[in-house]
């Protein structure tokens, strides 16, 4: 089979299109016939084996997919159990596996299930948002902040500020709910946080880079603020002392979406609210561009660039 695999860890240039064995499932696995790859900006992270999950060479990227079960026919999603997504075929745990429901497409239904499930859970489980505070969604048109805008306000939030690069992207955060859309350039991020908060200080912060926005972010919040943290988009960490959340009652929350594959409950919780919004036309995947299997390599550029909007997907079949 057709497949996208990394032998060394580098630059996107180490994504190799080759002929791989099909995979066998083993007991308890599925084998799907892959339509769709989801990508996420963690697979650039993967590539360079800076991930929070270390990689074994060789692999084959990818973590989530859109196909057809080979054993009944049906269309599904499936979060894989670590990588192989990038390819014609995956195996996946059968507790990972969910059918897609009727009328939703495959972009959408991936878009639900790594993006989605992680934006209900920043709110629902990390931030535990109570109605009528306010949130900061940084990266508002990527996959995980568009949807981050939208179930702000379904979720009860009082004001919705959103951070972008563009006017472009800054456009389609206001189109999908957010109050106000400001520049996601770090410098003075904080004053213009508080400036379109009408003055006051924020209640909560979706935050995804690290480094200067993690640092403004925090220079924005609020006593008794809490800043979630879900990715390290800038390669820069941060460290943090006891003594200045104490100060500010600051609370600064880290979620990774693989804490929940092994508490399903969590999983299908999301991402059966989800799918519901979804047919009720209450919520809305951002469809990204859609690149062929053998350009692989110009989707993780494009992707780490923030040249790309809403959830970005590999079609297996070109």
């Amino acid at each position: 089979m057709r497949a996208i695999q990394i032998t060394e860890f580098g630059g996107p240039e180490v994504l190799q299109l080759v002929d791989v064995p099909q995979p066998e499932p083993e007991d308890g696995e599925v084998l799907i016939r892959v339509s769709r790859a989801g990508m996420n900006f963690a697979d650039t992270h993967t590539r360079e084996n800076t991930y929070l999950a270390k990689a074994q060479l060789p692999l084959i990227p990818g973590g989530e997919v859109a196909g057809v079960r080979e054993d009944t026919g049906e269309r599904v999603v499936a979060l894989l159990a670590g990588n192989g997504g990038y390819a014609e075929y995956a195996v996946a745990p059968a507790a990972s596996v969910v059918p897609i429901p009727e009328g939703l497409g495959e972009e959408a239904a991936l878009g639900m299930l790594v993006q989605g499930t992680t934006a209900w859970h920043l709110y629902r489980t990390a931030a535990r948002m109570v109605e009528g505070e306010s949130v900061v969604v940084h990266a508002a048109a990527g996959g995980t902040g568009s949807l981050c805008v939208q179930l702000g306000k379904a979720f009860g939030a009082g004001r919705v500020i959103a951070t972008a690069s563009s006017d472009e992207k800054r456009r389609l955060a206001l189109d999908l709910g957010a109050d106000a859309a400001i520049d996601s350039s770090p410098d003075g991020m904080a004053d213009r946080l508080v400036e379109a908060n009408g003055g006051d200080r924020v209640d909560i912060v979706l935050e995804m880079s690290g480094g200067q926005v993690f640092e403004e972010s925090r220079k924005a919040l609020a006593p008794f603020g809490r800043l979630v943290t879900y990715g390290i988009a800038s390669g820069e960490p941060n460290e943090l002392r006891t003594g200045s959340l104490m100060r500010r009652s600051h609370t600064v929350v880290g979620f990774w979406l693989a804490h929940l594959f092994g508490r399903p409950g969590m999983f299908e919780e999301a991402l059966t609210d989800l799918f519901a919004r979804a047919a009720r036309g209450d919520l809305r995947v951002v469809e990204g561009p859609t690149y062929a299997l053998s350009d692989a390599r110009q989707a993780q550029i494009d992707l780490a660039g923030r040249k790309t909007s809403g959830k970005v997907t590999l079609d297996v079949t070109r």
